[in-house]
């Protein structure tokens, strides 16, 4: 039903895509791709379309029903999630609450993966706490043991490059040589 539904919501972006002037502002980000797509086009000014929680439609979880304004064991796409409305058009009270219910599971998941990754990046320093640059250019354990010959593979310092034109600033260089 959702391939279904979304078929739906794909040609309607497409007779946009045809319909809309090739000077329209929205359609020409989505084009040419620095902000937007054709499908966030689409719900802008055609329609939303179905609405998606841990990829299935819109779950009963009200006796038998999404919400008690429809039938038991209705299976219609409007009382399992599908916006026909646009953005531009307003959604009514049930397709903004629907909306709202796919929303907030996209939210969840960015805070879960910037909490995983953050804590990766924890775990990565904590590993790498002990590590030193020795004045040999070596990358060294704290019980002197090398783990690297040359830092990073070079020997370039990101820290150490402030010569805008060069990878390498040739007057720290010299300095340190001297």
């Amino acid at each position: 039903m959702n391939k279904i539904l979304g078929e739906i919501r794909e040609k309607a972006g497409n007779v946009l895509m045809k319909t809309l002037p090739k000077r329209n502002t929205p359609r020409i980000m989505a084009t040419c791709g620095s902000k937007g797509s054709n499908l966030n086009l689409c719900q802008m000014i055609s329609c939303v379309g179905p609405q998606v929680v841990n990829g299935a439609r819109i779950p009963d979880g009200f006796g038998d029903r999404t919400l008690p304004h429809f039938q038991r064991h209705s299976k219609a796409p409007d009382a399992k999630g599908f916006v026909g409305n646009a953005f531009y058009d307003g959604l009514t009270a049930i397709e903004f609450f629907f909306h709202t219910i796919s929303g907030r599971e996209g939210l969840i998941d960015t805070a879960v993966k910037t909490a995983n990754s953050g804590y990766m990046h924890r775990r990565l320093m904590k590993s790498m706490e002990d590590l030193v640059i020795k004045y040999d250019g070596t990358v060294r354990a704290s019980g002197d043991e090398i783990i690297q010959f040359r830092y990073g593979d070079d020997g370039l310092d990101p820290m150490s490059m402030d010569d805008d034109k060069l990878p390498v600033s040739l007057g720290r260089l010299y300095t340190q040589v001297r």
